[in-house]
C-alpha cells in the first residue's frame, strides 16, 4: 500500500515533470486541492523528496498568490555548484525549529557583520550552535 507522500511524489514527477520539462511552477494550495491533501503535505514531500542530491532544486516565493518552482538538474551540478551560505543555514535552522527566531536573528546578524570568508563564518556558526545547544540542555 502506497502512502500519501509516495502518491504526491509520483504525481509531481509523472504529471508535472514530464520528460521534456526541466522547470515547473505550481501553487502549493492548488496542488494540494487537486490531490485532496493538506498544503503542508505538499511542502513535506517537496522538502524531503525533491532535494539537490536527488536532482531537484525547489524554490518558493510568497505573496501575490505565491508559487513553487521545481527545477530538474543534474545531480553532479547541484551538489558541486551550490553550497548554502552561513546566513542560509541559519534561516534553515529557524525554519526547522532547531533554534528560536530570536537566536536565528542574532546569528544571522553576526554572520553578516563578521569580516571573514564564508568558510570561517560556517566554522563560527558551528561553534555558536554548540554553545546554544549546550545551554539549552541545562
Amino acid at each position: 500500500m502506497r502512502n500519501l507522500a509516495d502518491n504526491i511524489e509520483n504525481f509531481i514527477i509523472s504529471e508535472l515533470l514530464g520528460e521534456s520539462d526541466e522547470v515547473i511552477l505550481v501553487q502549493r494550495n492548488e496542488l494540494a486541492e487537486r490531490l485532496s491533501c493538506a498544503p503542508s503535505q505538499i511542502s513535506y514531500v517537496l522538502s524531503t523528496r525533491f532535494t539537490p542530491d536527488r536532482g531537484f532544486v525547489v524554490q518558493s516565493r510568497r505573496g501575490n498568490g505565491g508559487f513553487i518552482r521545481i527545477v530538474r538538474v543534474e545531480k553532479k551540478q547541484t551538489v558541486d555548484e551550490y553550497e548554502p551560505t552561513a546566513v542560509e543555514i541559519v534561516r534553515r535552522f529557524v525554519e526547522q525549529r532547531m533554534i528560536t527566531g530570536r537566536e536565528g536573528n542574532l546569528l544571522e546578524y553576526m554572520m553578516k557583520i563578521i569580516d571573514v570568508d564564508e568558510k570561517r563564518k560556517k566554522e563560527v556558526l558551528q561553534q555558536a550552535l554548540k554553545v546554544l545547544q549546550s545551554s539549552s540542555r541545562r
